[in-house]
């Protein structure tokens, strides 16, 4: 198999980890043009949303992160990830689906500020505050998904973890994550005792240490960020719609696929 990716995305991550956790062999790639919506590479041929992760397996091709890991259970069901009970199944993809959301959306915005510089004093700080207000609110949820147990399925590792997993762990990277001593702090500690989690997430700390003062790229003609639903919703709601409009007046954001306009 081979995984078009990003170390940084979150979304790849997950897939990582269910790769490695099934022990499945894989080489991963990060696509030459990735962030600037170039249609003509690879990349596209595989998935018109030009995004990663994007996995090829054969003939087949497989996009979004969700769909992958279930293409990964379908095909290889050991070790399963999903628990058998389908109320705990659909209790694990809502889990999924909140964090590939709402959370990946915070954890965005703030590379937008930290990382690519897009919004600087007091919007900065309102930026900051909310992104900050909003991520102890939902790891206090999922503390109240986790309750007492090792993992949110139970005794075992499984789905809702490693879909929980790299939200969690960047939050943390920013100075956000659980206060010590909890227990969704010490559910990080035993993920990382995972050596499927533990590999994944020192490609991110790698990827992230090196992305310096990134604000440069936005100057690079053709370089634009994502801004899709989620995440749109996030920087308007949380008060910066001014970097909305200024990412569009200069070109270095984009929306999603199709792209064709009148």
């Amino acid at each position: 198999m081979h995984l078009y990716e990003h170390p940084l995305s979150s979304y790849a991550q997950k897939v990582k980890i269910g790769l490695r956790e099934k022990g499945v062999q894989f080489t991963a790639e990060i696509p030459s043009g990735l962030g600037s919506g170039d249609l003509s590479g690879p990349l596209t041929a595989a998935n018109p949303r030009t995004e990663v992760p994007t996995l090829i397996d054969g003939d087949v091709r497989v996009w979004d992160s969700s769909v992958i890991l279930q293409y990964l259970e379908d095909k290889i069901p050991a070790p399963a990830l999903l628990p058998p009970d389908p109320a705990a199944r659909a209790h694990a993809r809502m889990i999924e689906d909140l964090c590939d959301t709402q959370y990946e959306a915070i954890n965005w915005g703030l590379g937008e500020i930290r990382f690519f510089g897009r919004a600087k004093d007091r919007l900065a700080q309102t930026l900051e505050v909310a992104a900050a207000a909003q991520t102890r609110e939902l790891l206090a949820w999922l503390t109240g998904q986790l309750g007492g147990k090792d993992w949110f399925g139970g005794d075992n590792f499984g789905w809702a973890d490693l879909c929980v997993a790299p939200f969690v762990n960047r939050s943390d990277y920013y100075g956000l994550g659980p206060q010590a001593g909890s227990p969704l702090q010490k559910w990080l500690e035993r993920l990382r005792q995972r050596p499927a989690v533990a590999a994944t997430f020192k490609e991110f700390r790698a990827a992230a240490d090196a992305m310096g003062d990134a604000s440069k790229r936005l100057a690079v003609p053709g370089f634009r960020r994502q801004y899709r639903d989620h995440r749109l919703e996030w920087m308007i709601k949380s008060g910066g719609i001014d970097v909305v409009l200024e990412g569009m007046k200069k070109d270095n954001i984009r929306f999603n696929w199709p792209t064709a306009s009148s």
